[in-house]
């Protein structure tokens, strides 16, 4: 058997640099010397004949090699970590899940599958298990998914990261919103020329909600002439509430101010907007009995992606 030369702490130290962009930033991530990791990484060159990085003065650009190695080497680090927790377990069946959500789902689906999902692992053998959500935008998810930062992901934009294996998962429809005080809302059927003169109450660029809203809208829109961008979807829809302009969101997000008659769907001419919501993994991910739970669980009625949003839940 060959001996091996490759070390985890030089893929470690590769990984901290390909990220950092310099090998000053890199040591003080890992705890090590600037002249110590740019050893490191000479070395790491000299093993494997290849140049990782382009220098430009003092940064550190990823090239062609270093591209081609960093998934391989996060998939390695990853499992590493994985062992180093089992043996802290001291039980190959106690497992860490780390689960990433995009806000809509992480504030309006996710709680309820992590309740099945809680329902499930008390009737397994795991002797131990741990769970940590990360709920941000569908763009950052999936950045820290294909770092290996998350286990797995569940998104309701569209994915970007071509390390990653894209599941669809449920259907998610949007409804274009306002205060039954607002002048739309008084409107039969409210026009296109009239919905391109009102103030938008917009997501910031990079969820998913954006990319989906753009992408139906503008169109027909061609621009928002007047708008305001924040950056979640409860402060849309508490805006909108308070007339501030219109919105168009998930109906997962809004349904309760529907029924409670804060907020009136607006009648427009343009097409029933839907989205698909992703499961998201990284295609090289060591499958752990958690992750594997998990997974069942979330799907196990989500019908390949039929589930709606029709209703403020999942079906359980």
């Amino acid at each position: 058997m060959d001996v091996l030369r490759l070390t985890l702490r030089q893929l470690q130290i590769f990984v901290a640099v390909a990220h950092s962009g310099s090998t000053t930033a890199a040591s003080v991530a890992i705890a090590l010397s600037q002249s110590a990791t740019s050893s490191a990484i000479g070395e790491l060159e000299r093993l494997l004949s290849l140049q990782l990085f382009d220098r430009a003065g003092k940064r550190l650009l990823l090239n062609d090699n270093g591209r081609a190695l960093l998934p391989r080497a996060l998939a390695m680090l990853d499992g590493a970590a994985g062992i180093e927790q089992m043996a802290h377990d001291g039980s190959d069946q106690a497992q860490s899940l780390r689960i990433g959500a995009s806000t809509t789902i992480g504030n309006y689906v996710l709680p309820q599958q992590l309740g099945r999902f809680l329902a499930w692992r008390q009737s397994d053998q795991a002797a131990a298990w741990q769970s940590r959500v990360m709920i941000g935008n569908t763009a950052a998810i999936a950045r820290a998914v294909a770092d290996f930062e998350l286990d797995v992901g569940l998104i309701e934009g569209a994915c970007h990261e071509a390390t990653l294996q894209v599941t669809p998962w449920l259907q998610d429809t949007l409804v274009i919103v306002a205060s039954p005080a607002h002048a739309l809302a008084q409107v039969a059927k409210v026009s296109v020329s009239a919905l391109r003169e009102a103030v938008w109450l917009l997501r910031e660029t990079g969820s998913g909600t954006r990319e989906t809203t753009d992408q139906a809208l503008l169109p027909h829109l061609r621009s928002y002439r007047r708008s305001i961008e924040l950056g979640s979807s409860e402060a849309i829809k508490h805006a909108a509430v308070q007339g501030l302009g219109i919105a168009c969101l998930s109906r997962w997000v809004v349904e309760d101010l529907i029924a409670d008659g804060r907020l009136r769907c607006l009648a427009t001419p343009l097409p029933v907007i839907q989205r698909e919501c992703h499961l998201i993994m990284q295609r090289d991910k060591q499958m752990t009995p958690a992750l594997l739970a998990f997974i069942a669980c979330v799907t196990a009625d989500a019908g390949g992606g039929s589930a709606t949003a029709s209703s403020g839940s999942t079906r359980p």
